[in-house]
């Protein structure tokens, strides 16, 4: 892999940014509606909800931030509410755990 100069490859690392968007967003989201937010339930209500959204690779350097894809980011935040939303709901009807 051929990098360009003054770039060490070793310092890169490649991101799923939506999944930083959905982690960002989910305990927000999931405060406006009445369902569960045990660990299990979060972890799956993320999983589902990843899977239904595209992913988004970017580039960055180790243990910085990225910046966001701002042009996007407004439909991004529709598309992962409605995700996280649909994803509860489907968690809700059938948990993991005894309630």
């Amino acid at each position: 892999m051929r990098s360009q100069p003054g770039v060490n490859v070793q310092d890169l690392e490649i991101k799923n940014y939506m999944e930083a968007c959905v982690g960002d967003m989910l305990r927000p989201v999931l405060d406006g509606l009445n369902a569960c937010q045990c660990d299990n339930c979060i972890m799956d209500i993320l999983a589902i909800s990843l899977n239904s959204l595209p992913t988004k690779y970017v580039v960055t350097k180790k243990g910085k931030l990225y910046t966001k894809i701002s042009n996007l980011q407004n439909q991004f935040d529709v598309d992962i509410i409605a995700a996280i939303a649909k994803a509860s709901v489907i968690v809700s009807r059938n948990p993991r755990h005894d309630r």
